[in-house]
């Protein structure tokens, strides 16, 4: 834990050049501590603040630090970022030493638009070079960010060059890099406030025939950022325990309701059961081991391929980088001449992968060769997953083309839509407006801003969203602007109307049938009896129009209980009438409501109470030995409900259709 934490110094310029852009650095830097609060709250940081002279000592990551980088001072004076760089180091080297080397790192924010002051002796140039020398003889890295655009227009250009060349020693010295942005929003993306240790997922050889082997070594290079695991927090410990974790642990006991005893099961007495209709199968897990597919550890080349047969959006998932066993000169030298030599083919191969040993599932994918273009780094491959058959889902669209004359569109409807989609464009004058690299997941960063408020106010209302990040959501007011006789002429052009036959929605189905089963045929004529007059509130199900109550329930949405509500009292009264079937028509009533209720649990995606309800139902009549109700259930198509119809069902489409197969009654006796 202690070995793995990151030792930072932030150097912020406030400087008065800075003042337009210190709103944004205060939520960059509160955002860094938040996020090394929740992932790495054992690392290390101080702040350096050059424009004044605030200094905040280097320790532990906590809530008084990211007050404090919510309240920037705002400086009165131009400052020098070579002083704040000697300034940040002194601060690593008086605490470390020459410990923790790879893990003390400083960050630099400030728009380099000021010149920095000249050494009593030699050059800017050469001061700059030593400070670096020292720097990476100590172990620390530097990372630049540098704000410019609108910040810097009357900025002298001779000045910032030489900032520039400054800058870039640094990078190169210690191997970091110089992030230049231009907008609030690009500053947001600069750094990065959650470092992930790159961590192989594969060592060993990629084979290309069973004589030759190349030893690499397989990173992720790109992955999902996730929401945080949020844990369950306890009140229950005393407050004068500053030792305690407040965590919530959940441990599950198994006791067997057959027997007469009530003693705990222990796991070695336990096996694993699978539900095969109305029965349970138990599985113990070697027989599971038996079955189990188990294939070898490796990854093999299938063949190669031209580049363009393998389109770009059959890539899945995430991308994996390739490398030359690091130190292994052969390895390097083979896998730069492959990569090469598919370069100049325009070829990429096909991959049969199996990262680790005991792995059920095999990935076959796409390997891309990436030529370097420094010649301190090697050449690598890129790797794509690909799908398999059944991942594939093509889907058919009519052609216009088919469409009668009359919706085909006219040529200023078509030059209309062309102008609308070519405004569209991020890029139009070849800089793009949110770039990947620099564009932060605006789910997570508001995610992330209402948890510290809520960590300091519990009872704290979501606050608005915030201007920079309306930016990356919304559309761009001044490219709205700019565009408006665009907007005017597709407005002019296509006229929308309302589709009188367009597909209702589960709740304008439900809403529509209730308001229509209220009406009612009096001399031929439908007569409408609740005319201006407000609906009737259903509280109950009764037992003279189960299914109309039912509706009505499920469509009331002033309350999420009624949903529940309704599918409950649907079950007990279908129970009740199995029980007491309702006059000559036997089950057909209590048929019309299973009916019912399949459909507004599909309809609500809650498949679990009408299963639940059909397996009571197959129990009560092989009990009873009913054949009328099976077949009456099967004839309507009564089914389970599958994971096709609902995605949190665990029922496949074969058990679905199997389910009235395999419900043979006990015979009469």
């Amino acid at each position: 834990m202690a070995r793995n934490k990151e030792k930072l110094v932030l150097l912020l310029d406030v400087g008065p050049s800075m003042h337009g852009v210190l709103s944004e650095v205060e939520k960059l830097c509160s955002m860094l501590v938040e996020k090394k609060l929740i992932f790495s709250k054992y690392d290390e940081l101080g702040v350096v603040v050059f424009g004044t002279e605030v200094l905040q000592d280097i320790k532990v990551v906590d809530g008084d630090l990211v007050d404090t980088l919510q309240k920037l001072p705002r400086g009165t004076v131009d400052g020098d970022f070579l002083d704040a760089i000697v300034v940040g180091m002194d601060m690593l080297i008086k605490k470390y030493k020459d410990l923790h080397k790879g893990k003390k790192r400083l960050c630099l924010i400030t728009n380099a638009i000021h010149p920095i002051k000249d050494p009593f002796e030699g050059s800017k140039e050469d001061q700059v070079m030593t400070i670096a020398e020292q720097m990476a003889a100590q172990g620390m890295k530097i990372e630049s960010i540098v704000v410019r655009g609108r910040f810097s227009r009357d900025a002298n250009k001779g000045v910032m060059d030489e900032n520039d060349h400054l800058l870039s020693i640094f990078s190169k010295k210690t191997h970091t890099r110089t992030v230049y942005v231009d907008t609030p929003t690009s500053l947001l993306g600069a750094l990065k406030t959650r470092r992930v240790t790159p961590v192989t997922v594969f060592r060993g050889h990629l084979e290309l025939s069973p004589q030759m082997k190349i030893k690499v070594w397989v990173y992720k290079k790109t992955q999902e950022e996730k929401f945080p695991t949020l844990k369950k927090y306890s009140e229950k410990a005393p407050a004068s325990n500053k030792l305690a974790t407040h965590q919530v642990k959940v441990s599950y006991e198994y006791k067997s309701v057959d027997g007469s005893s009530n003693s705990v099961i222990p796991p070695e007495q336990r096996i694993k059961g699978y539900r095969y209709g109305p029965q349970v199968v138990p599985i113990s897990t070697a027989e599971w081991d038996a079955v189990k597919f188990k294939p070898e550890k490796g990854i093999k080349v299938l063949g190669f391929t031209d580049a363009s047969k393998i389109k770009r959006h059959c890539y899945m998932k995430d991308v994996y980088l390739f490398i030359a066993e690091p130190g292994n000169t052969r390895a390097t030298l083979a896998v730069s001449a492959i990569a090469r030599a598919m370069k100049e083919m325009n070829a990429v191969a096909i991959l049969r992968c199996v990262w680790r040993q005991g792995q059920q599932n095999v990935v076959v994918g796409v390997l891309t060769p990436n030529i370097s273009q420094n010649d301190k780094i090697p050449d690598s491959f890129y790797f794509n997953v690909l799908p398999f058959a059944e991942d594939v889902r093509e889907y058919q669209f009519p052609s216009f083309n088919s469409f009668p004359a009359s919706w085909q569109p006219n040529d200023q409807q078509q030059k209309a839509a062309d102008e609308l989609v070519q405004m569209l464009d991020l890029a139009p004058s070849g800089k793009e407006a949110l770039l990947p690299e620099f564009t932060p997941n605006p789910v997570l960063e508001r995610f992330y801003r209402h948890l510290e408020l809520k960590a300091k106010q519990p009872d704290a209302a979501v606050p608005p969203l915030d201007e920079t990040l309306k930016k990356i959501i919304e559309p761009d007011p001044e490219l709205v602007a700019e565009n408006k006789s665009v907007f005017d002429a597709l407005h002019r052009h296509f006229e929308l109307k309302q589709n009188p036959k367009l597909k209702k929605s589960s709740r304008q189905w439900y809403q529509e049938k209730q308001s229509g089963s209220n009406a009612h045929v009096s001399g031929g004529q439908a007569v409408n009896s609740i005319e201006n007059q407000p609906p009737v509130k259903i509280e109950k199900i009764g037992d003279l129009t189960p299914v109309q109550d039912f509706e009505a329930m499920m469509s009331q949405r002033d309350n999420p209980e009624w949903v529940e509500k309704a599918i409950k009292e649907l079950r007990e009264k279908i129970l009740a009438l199995l029980i007491h079937p309702d006059g000559e028509d036997k089950y057909q009533k209590a048929v019309e409501c299973v009916a019912a209720l399949r459909k507004g649990c599909i309809i609500e995606q809650e498949p679990g109470p009408y299963n639940d309800l059909m397996h009571r139902i197959r129990q009560y009549c092989e009990e009873k030995g009913i054949k009328s109700l099976p077949q009456l259930l099967a004839s309507r198509d009564l089914t389970l409900i599958s994971k096709s119809e609902a995605e949190d069902s665990n029922v496949t489409a074969e058990e679905a259709r199997s389910f009235f197969v395999k419900m043979e009654p006990k015979p009469d006796v």
